[in-house]
Protein backbone atom coordinates (compact mmCIF):
# COMPACT_ATOMS: atom_id res chain seq x y z
CA UNK A 1 0.00 0.00 0.00
CA UNK A 2 2.57 2.55 1.42
CA UNK A 3 4.92 1.83 -2.15
CA UNK A 4 4.95 5.53 -2.98
CA UNK A 5 5.38 7.04 0.17
CA UNK A 6 8.18 4.39 1.55
CA UNK A 7 10.50 5.01 -1.40
CA UNK A 8 10.21 7.97 -1.56
CA UNK A 9 10.63 9.42 1.85
CA UNK A 10 11.71 6.45 4.04
CA UNK A 11 15.59 6.77 3.64
CA UNK A 12 15.41 10.23 1.60
CA UNK A 13 18.21 11.75 3.38
CA UNK A 14 17.84 15.10 1.26
CA UNK A 15 14.27 15.58 2.58
CA UNK A 16 15.67 15.32 6.50
CA UNK A 17 18.16 17.74 5.58
CA UNK A 18 15.41 20.08 3.45
CA UNK A 19 13.43 19.86 6.71
CA UNK A 20 15.94 21.02 9.04
CA UNK A 21 16.44 23.93 7.53
CA UNK A 22 13.07 25.00 7.41
CA UNK A 23 11.58 28.58 8.26
CA UNK A 24 10.19 28.60 11.63
CA UNK A 25 6.87 30.87 10.14
CA UNK A 26 6.37 28.12 8.09
CA UNK A 27 4.66 25.89 10.30
CA UNK A 28 4.03 28.70 12.88
CA UNK A 29 -0.10 29.21 12.31
CA UNK A 30 -0.38 25.04 12.44
CA UNK A 31 1.45 24.43 15.46
CA UNK A 32 -0.38 27.27 17.34
CA UNK A 33 -3.71 25.73 15.96
CA UNK A 34 -2.84 22.34 17.45
CA UNK A 35 -1.66 23.87 20.29
CA UNK A 36 -4.61 26.07 20.82
CA UNK A 37 -5.88 23.83 23.61
CA UNK A 38 -5.75 23.68 27.80
CA UNK A 39 -2.60 23.80 28.86
CA UNK A 40 -0.50 20.78 28.97
CA UNK A 41 -2.22 19.02 26.24
CA UNK A 42 -1.94 15.88 24.65
CA UNK A 43 -1.19 16.47 20.88
CA UNK A 44 -0.26 14.26 17.65
CA UNK A 45 1.49 15.86 15.03
CA UNK A 46 1.84 13.42 12.61
CA UNK A 47 4.15 13.59 9.45
CA UNK A 48 6.23 15.76 12.20
CA UNK A 49 9.27 15.93 10.12
CA UNK A 50 12.51 16.34 12.08
CA UNK A 51 10.49 17.48 15.01
CA UNK A 52 10.33 20.92 14.52
CA UNK A 53 6.35 21.13 15.59
CA UNK A 54 6.92 19.02 18.28
CA UNK A 55 9.38 21.30 19.56
CA UNK A 56 7.63 24.05 19.58
CA UNK A 57 4.48 22.24 21.04
CA UNK A 58 6.84 21.05 23.97
CA UNK A 59 7.78 24.57 24.51
CA UNK A 60 3.72 25.56 24.70
CA UNK A 61 3.49 23.08 27.91
CA UNK A 62 1.81 20.46 25.90
CA UNK A 63 2.77 16.25 26.10
CA UNK A 64 3.24 16.66 21.65
CA UNK A 65 3.84 13.21 20.43
CA UNK A 66 5.00 12.91 16.33
CA UNK A 67 4.73 9.97 14.22
CA UNK A 68 6.81 10.01 10.09
CA UNK A 69 7.31 7.32 8.13
CA UNK A 70 11.08 8.61 7.42
CA UNK A 71 13.43 6.79 9.27
CA UNK A 72 16.20 9.94 8.88
CA UNK A 73 13.39 12.75 9.62
CA UNK A 74 12.78 10.28 12.70
CA UNK A 75 16.26 10.10 14.25
CA UNK A 76 16.21 13.75 14.63
CA UNK A 77 12.86 14.12 15.73
CA UNK A 78 13.38 12.09 18.94
CA UNK A 79 16.34 14.33 19.25
CA UNK A 80 13.29 16.94 19.95
CA UNK A 81 10.94 14.46 22.18
CA UNK A 82 11.02 10.82 22.71
CA UNK A 83 7.45 10.62 21.92
CA UNK A 84 8.24 10.56 18.32
CA UNK A 85 8.14 7.38 16.56
CA UNK A 86 8.25 5.70 13.02
CA UNK A 87 4.89 4.15 11.61
CA UNK A 88 3.30 2.59 8.79
CA UNK A 89 1.63 5.67 6.97
CA UNK A 90 -1.56 4.20 7.29
CA UNK A 91 -2.86 2.93 11.15
CA UNK A 92 -2.11 5.39 13.52
CA UNK A 93 -0.74 3.63 16.78
CA UNK A 94 -2.56 4.70 18.77
CA UNK A 95 -6.04 4.15 20.43
CA UNK A 96 -8.76 5.77 20.13
CA UNK A 97 -9.66 9.16 21.52
CA UNK A 98 -6.15 9.60 23.15
CA UNK A 99 -5.55 13.13 22.02
CA UNK A 100 -6.71 16.71 22.78
CA UNK A 101 -5.92 17.54 19.22
CA UNK A 102 -4.04 16.29 16.32
CA UNK A 103 -3.39 17.28 13.03
CA UNK A 104 -1.27 17.14 9.54
CA UNK A 105 0.74 19.82 7.95
CA UNK A 106 1.48 18.89 4.18
CA UNK A 107 0.83 15.36 4.57
CA UNK A 108 -2.63 14.57 2.86
CA UNK A 109 -1.36 15.24 -0.50
CA UNK A 110 1.32 12.11 -0.30
CA UNK A 111 -0.29 9.77 1.05
CA UNK A 112 -2.19 6.56 -0.86
CA UNK A 113 -5.21 6.25 1.49
CA UNK A 114 -5.91 10.04 1.61
CA UNK A 115 -9.89 9.30 2.71
CA UNK A 116 -9.00 6.66 4.98
CA UNK A 117 -6.01 9.15 6.75
CA UNK A 118 -8.67 11.43 7.10
CA UNK A 119 -10.84 8.80 9.46
CA UNK A 120 -8.04 7.49 11.41
CA UNK A 121 -6.83 11.14 12.09
CA UNK A 122 -10.08 11.90 13.64
CA UNK A 123 -10.32 8.45 15.46
CA UNK A 124 -7.61 9.08 17.64
CA UNK A 125 -8.56 12.49 18.60
CA UNK A 126 -10.84 12.72 21.75
CA UNK A 127 -14.59 13.59 21.87
CA UNK A 128 -14.61 17.43 21.81
CA UNK A 129 -11.03 17.53 20.44
CA UNK A 130 -9.89 19.24 17.13
CA UNK A 131 -8.14 18.22 13.64
CA UNK A 132 -6.36 20.90 11.83
CA UNK A 133 -5.14 19.48 8.66
CA UNK A 134 -3.39 21.70 6.10
CA UNK A 135 -2.42 20.69 2.69
CA UNK A 136 -1.91 22.88 -0.98
CA UNK A 137 -5.11 23.18 -2.99
CA UNK A 138 -4.27 21.64 -6.18
CA UNK A 139 -7.56 22.85 -7.45
CA UNK A 140 -6.32 26.52 -7.50
CA UNK A 141 -8.11 28.80 -10.17
CA UNK A 142 -6.44 32.24 -9.27
CA UNK A 143 -2.76 32.71 -7.94
CA UNK A 144 0.67 33.18 -9.38
CA UNK A 145 3.92 31.18 -8.46
CA UNK A 146 1.93 28.30 -9.04
CA UNK A 147 4.99 25.63 -8.59
CA UNK A 148 3.34 22.75 -9.56
CA UNK A 149 1.98 21.87 -13.31
CA UNK A 150 -1.26 21.15 -12.19
CA UNK A 151 -1.93 24.71 -11.00
CA UNK A 152 -0.39 26.30 -14.09
CA UNK A 153 -1.19 28.31 -16.81
CA UNK A 154 -5.13 29.06 -17.53
CA UNK A 155 -6.04 25.73 -19.41
CA UNK A 156 -5.28 24.15 -16.02
CA UNK A 157 -6.91 26.79 -14.50
CA UNK A 158 -10.27 26.27 -15.80
CA UNK A 159 -10.27 23.14 -15.84
CA UNK A 160 -9.46 22.90 -12.02
CA UNK A 161 -12.76 25.61 -11.84
CA UNK A 162 -14.83 22.86 -13.91
CA UNK A 163 -13.70 19.97 -11.81
CA UNK A 164 -14.55 21.43 -8.43
CA UNK A 165 -17.73 22.44 -10.00
CA UNK A 166 -18.13 18.94 -10.91
CA UNK A 167 -17.59 17.74 -6.94
CA UNK A 168 -19.45 19.94 -5.79
CA UNK A 169 -22.55 18.78 -7.24
CA UNK A 170 -21.55 14.90 -6.90
CA UNK A 171 -21.10 15.78 -2.97
CA UNK A 172 -24.51 17.25 -2.89
CA UNK A 173 -26.18 14.29 -5.05
CA UNK A 174 -23.90 11.02 -4.86
CA UNK A 175 -21.94 11.77 -2.02
CA UNK A 176 -20.78 8.41 -1.19
CA UNK A 177 -18.66 8.25 -4.39
CA UNK A 178 -16.21 11.25 -3.36
CA UNK A 179 -13.03 10.30 -3.61
CA UNK A 180 -9.82 12.24 -3.98
CA UNK A 181 -8.60 13.23 -7.12
CA UNK A 182 -5.26 10.97 -7.94
CA UNK A 183 -1.90 12.80 -9.55
CA UNK A 184 1.01 11.24 -11.26
CA UNK A 185 4.36 12.41 -8.87
CA UNK A 186 6.53 15.04 -11.02
CA UNK A 187 9.93 13.24 -10.83
CA UNK A 188 13.18 15.67 -11.52
CA UNK A 189 16.85 15.61 -10.65
CA UNK A 190 16.51 18.12 -7.62
CA UNK A 191 14.51 17.35 -4.77
CA UNK A 192 11.60 19.87 -4.13
CA UNK A 193 8.40 19.61 -2.29
CA UNK A 194 5.30 18.61 -3.33
CA UNK A 195 6.66 17.27 -7.09
CA UNK A 196 5.68 13.64 -5.30
CA UNK A 197 1.95 14.62 -4.44
CA UNK A 198 -0.36 12.13 -5.69
CA UNK A 199 -3.15 13.48 -4.25
CA UNK A 200 -5.30 16.40 -5.63
CA UNK A 201 -5.82 17.83 -1.95
CA UNK A 202 -8.32 20.99 -1.91
CA UNK A 203 -10.12 22.77 1.24
CA UNK A 204 -13.92 21.68 -0.38
CA UNK A 205 -12.45 17.84 -0.54
CA UNK A 206 -11.14 18.03 2.99
CA UNK A 207 -14.24 19.58 4.83
CA UNK A 208 -16.55 17.54 2.79
CA UNK A 209 -14.51 14.25 4.39
CA UNK A 210 -14.22 15.78 7.96
CA UNK A 211 -17.94 16.37 8.19
CA UNK A 212 -18.00 12.77 6.73
CA UNK A 213 -16.41 11.71 9.59
CA UNK A 214 -19.32 13.59 11.62
CA UNK A 215 -17.03 16.45 12.25
CA UNK A 216 -17.78 20.26 12.56
CA UNK A 217 -15.87 21.94 10.31
CA UNK A 218 -14.74 25.73 12.06
CA UNK A 219 -12.93 26.73 9.95
CA UNK A 220 -11.96 26.91 5.70
CA UNK A 221 -8.65 29.15 5.05
CA UNK A 222 -6.86 29.41 2.17
CA UNK A 223 -3.89 31.44 4.25
CA UNK A 224 -1.76 28.17 5.69
CA UNK A 225 0.96 31.24 7.60
CA UNK A 226 0.18 34.43 9.23
CA UNK A 227 -0.45 37.19 6.85
CA UNK A 228 -1.44 40.84 7.87
CA UNK A 229 -4.81 40.17 9.71
CA UNK A 230 -6.79 42.57 6.83
CA UNK A 231 -5.39 41.08 3.90
CA UNK A 232 -5.95 37.32 6.08
CA UNK A 233 -10.01 38.63 6.44
CA UNK A 234 -10.45 39.18 3.27
CA UNK A 235 -8.40 36.86 1.16
CA UNK A 236 -11.11 34.35 3.87
CA UNK A 237 -14.24 36.11 3.90
CA UNK A 238 -15.97 34.61 0.82
CA UNK A 239 -16.24 30.93 -1.06
CA UNK A 240 -12.88 32.46 -3.18
CA UNK A 241 -11.21 30.81 -0.20
CA UNK A 242 -11.83 27.55 -1.87
CA UNK A 243 -10.08 28.45 -4.96
CA UNK A 244 -6.96 29.88 -4.58
CA UNK A 245 -3.28 29.37 -2.49
CA UNK A 246 -4.09 26.26 0.15
CA UNK A 247 -6.36 24.37 2.06
CA UNK A 248 -5.94 25.18 6.15
CA UNK A 249 -8.98 23.17 8.16
CA UNK A 250 -9.79 23.47 11.67
CA UNK A 251 -12.42 21.00 12.32
CA UNK A 252 -13.89 19.62 15.91
CA UNK A 253 -14.95 16.52 16.90
CA UNK A 254 -18.60 15.71 18.02
CA UNK A 255 -18.33 15.59 21.59
CA UNK A 256 -20.32 12.29 21.60
CA UNK A 257 -20.20 9.53 19.55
Amino acid sequence: VMSHQKDYYQENEAYAHFLENWDAEFYAKYSDALGNAEPSSKILDVGCGVGQVVQRLIELGHEAYGVEISEPNIAKAKEASPLCQLYDGVTLPFNDDTFDSAGALNVLEHVEQPETFITELVRVVKPGGRIILSSPNFFRVFGFRDYHPKMRGLTNKLKNWRRLRAKRLQMATNPNTVRFDRMEPVVRETFQPDDDAIVATNGLEIKFFLEQNRCEVLSVECTDRYVPKLIDFTLNLGPWRYLMFNAFITAKKPSHS
